[in-house]
């Protein structure tokens, strides 16, 4: 009797085990197919890959033989041999996705914002380099600068501005070297956005916009010569003159 009883119970638990996993993976592949839909609703399903169909699950009939506990008789009963689990249909699921994702660089190359090449290397059209140089000293190479409008450039102007008005507690004896990485690098995008914005201006304010680029650029130089030179109190003396022309800046661009 207690035989018996084991083996009712062990048929149940194996039953149910085998119907979780298939009701498991029948939802799994209802959700895909409901994922393709809205793609095709969007317009992209030309550019993402197929999502495999999930094998269908047949049952067929197997022989299988528990073995009591007190007894050496075996009883045959029928079962699902269902091979596919969670684990076959996650790894199905990351190869869709992992298809998908071949194509997405497709998709960014003509957004405006997805390089495939070299970093593109921006150009001054103003009168706003150094006479001597025809450069600014401070201009960083291989410095991304994104391609904005001029609204967003003067606010990237105003922002930098702001940024360089705070950096007066960085400044000290052993931080120089930071200093004058930190200017090169808000300094550069200044420095192309300045021309970018006069540019777009107005006829009647392109020399004004232009005078005071130049006064903010010869005062940026002096200032990175002076903590290139690890000298604390020129670079103390070249900030405060800087810092006058860093809150025009921020008037102006306001």
């Amino acid at each position: 009797m207690l035989q018996k009883r084991i083996q009712l119970k062990y048929k149940e638990t194996f039953n149910s085990y085998h119907q979780l996993n298939t009701t498991t993976l029948l939802q799994f592949s209802e959700l895909l197919e409901k994922m393709a839909h809205l793609a095709n609703l969007n317009g992209i399903s030309e550019t993402l890959p197929a999502i495999p169909k999930l094998p269908r699950i047949q049952r067929t009939r197997k022989t299988s033989k528990i073995i009591g506990f007190l007894s050496r008789k075996t009883e045959n009963f029928l079962d699902q041999p269902l091979q596919t689990t969670r684990r076959v249909a996650l790894g199905l699921a990351s190869i869709a996705l992992v298809g998908a994702s071949s194509n997405t660089v497709s998709l960014a190359e003509d957004n405006g914002y997805w390089i495939t090449d070299l970093l593109p290397v921006p150009t001054v059209e103003n009168n706003i380099a150094n006479e001597k140089t025809g450069t600014r000293s401070f201009v960083k190479k291989g410095l991304y600068v994104a391609n904005l409008n001029t609204k967003n450039r003067m606010y990237r102007l105003k922002k930098y501005a702001f940024d360089l008005l705070a950096m007066a507690d960085l400044i000290g004896p052993d931080t120089l070297n930071y200093v004058k990485k930190y200017l090169r690098l808000k300094s550069t995008v200044m420095y192309y956005d300045f021309d970018k914005v006069i540019s777009a201006a107005a006829a009647d304010d392109k020399q004004p916009l232009t005078s005071l680029a130049n006064r903010l650029f010869d005062s940026f130089e002096k200032l990175e010569e002076a903590a290139k030179m690890k000298n604390l109190p020129q670079t103390e003396s070249c900030y405060e003159d800087t810092k006058v022309i860093l809150q025009e800046v921020m008037q102006r661009m306001a």
